[in-house]
């Protein structure tokens, strides 16, 4: 099974989003996973009301840790902002880099903007990688 290790920093906003929406549309030989050089305590509750918004739960999720296990037994790693050339452990897989704003302190339409920004981007990778696969 392919699997996409997405990462930024607290692993409460960006990273979970891309988690969620990873594995609900890939349904298959596909599998996401979520991590932070920084983990916060809790996934930032904006974050989970605006992926209520979508169908999705997200309010059991937790930040993990990045760790070199993880790192190991991704395919691929996407950071989201969390320094990867300053500190990221992100060059020991292949790695994409995805320019996203942070949504934590930011106004709700502004979080759903990020979201949709996620799932789009989401859904060309889950595409990219069954291409190459076929």
């Amino acid at each position: 099974m392919k699997s996409v290790l997405f990462v930024c920093v607290h692993n409460s906003g960006r990273s979970q989003i891309a988690e969620a929406f990873f594995n609900y549309l890939a349904k298959g030989n596909l599998r996401a996973f979520s991590a932070g050089t920084k983990p916060s305590t809790i996934v930032d509750p904006t974050i989970i009301e605006v992926m209520l918004e979508v169908g999705i739960d997200i309010s059991e999720k937790r930040p993990k840790a990045l760790t070199l296990e993880m790192i190991e037994k991704a395919d691929l790693m996407i950071t989201m902002g969390c320094g990867a050339d300053i500190g990221c452990p992100a060059r020991y897989v292949k790695t994409e880099d995805w320019q996203l704003e942070d949504p934590t302190g930011r106004a709700l339409e502004q979080v759903r903007a990020i979201r949709d920004d996620i799932k789009a981007r989401v859904i060309r990778l889950i595409e990219e990688i069954r291409l190459k696969d076929d």
